[in-house]
């Protein structure tokens, strides 16, 4: 596969400001959604059915707890990497690391996510539907997050734009 360089008239400079924009960008979208979520884990522990629950249940909280800490941590490190190295001539690191963050927390948000759904389902209706629950959370993630985009990049014509 041959990827064809991108000329928009930008300068080096310039092209990173922009790509450094466009991921502090798409961190609020996903950070919204872990804010969310994590809220509702927290609130979770103050309810008296929470106390009744099985140690299995608690382990799974605790654990979806523990996996939204980390997708906040990794969706947020890239806006707290560039206002610390602000002007320091980093943009290209900060892009390159930041990258790699927010997909490990993307996958993150996926399992805190999928934990959550498989406790709810397991809680409201036993086991076996916990499993189906986490087996369907983890496959629409899996396809929509990460098969597609590499299906859309495999498909898409090679050489010069006509």
């Amino acid at each position: 596969m041959q990827c064809v360089p991108e000329h928009t008239g930008e300068t080096r400079n310039e092209k990173l400001q922009r790509n450094l924009g466009e991921l502090l960008q798409e961190l609020r979208v996903a950070q919204a959604g872990v804010q969310i979520l994590f809220g509702f884990l927290l609130s979770v522990v103050f309810t008296d059915r929470f106390h009744d629950a099985s140690g299995f249940e608690k382990a799974l909280h605790l654990s979806a707890v523990t996996l939204a800490v980390a997708a906040t941590a990794l969706l947020t490190a890239p806006a707290a990497w560039h206002r610390l190295l602000f002007r320091t001539g980093s943009r290209e690191r900060i892009l390159t690391v930041g990258n790699r963050l927010v997909l490990v927390g993307l996958v993150c948000l996926a399992l805190a996510i999928t934990s959550t759904v498989a406790l709810i389902a397991k809680v409201v209706y036993g086991g076996v539907a916990m499993v189906i629950m986490a087996a369907l959370c983890l496959l629409i993630f899996g396809i929509l997050w990460f098969v597609m985009p590499f299906q859309v990049h495999r498909n898409q014509p090679t050489g010069p734009p006509k």
